[in-house]
């Protein structure tokens, strides 16, 4: 499977269990990587209607996780997850949330989920 993979991606976005965690946006740090669709044995073309353009991807993440908010990393995962099936067609996901810096003396938390046929 060919893989498009968008590393280190910031966007701030409202999550927390804790009310502390809710009352103003936090930095997430997301790794994401999609299968491109189509044939895995065909060549790859040069015309970008026959891949994924990531920087659509990244504006879609960043405007549904602007209006979009969650408890759990786990969901908002999930929800990613989902948003990368069904808007991009990419039969294969792999999406790594990270919270920085809300557990002392641990740099990032993270939750990663695969959905889809590798």
């Amino acid at each position: 499977m060919d893989i498009i993979a968008i590393h280190d991606f910031r966007v701030e976005t409202q999550i927390g269990f804790y009310e502390w965690e809710r009352r103003l946006p936090q930095m997430i740090q997301l790794d994401l990587e999609l299968g491109i669709p189509g044939p895995h044995d065909t060549p790859r073309t040069d015309r970008l209607r026959d891949t994924i353009d990531y920087g659509a991807v990244v504006s879609r993440v960043r405007a549904s996780l602007g209006s979009t908010h969650f408890v759990l990393l786990e969901a908002l995962s999930e929800h990613i997850a989902g948003l990368l099936r069904n808007e991009f067609n990419a039969p294969w996901v792999r999406v790594t949330a990270s919270k920085i810096g809300v557990v002392k003396g641990v740099r990032r938390v993270s939750v990663t989920i695969e959905r889809g046929v590798k």
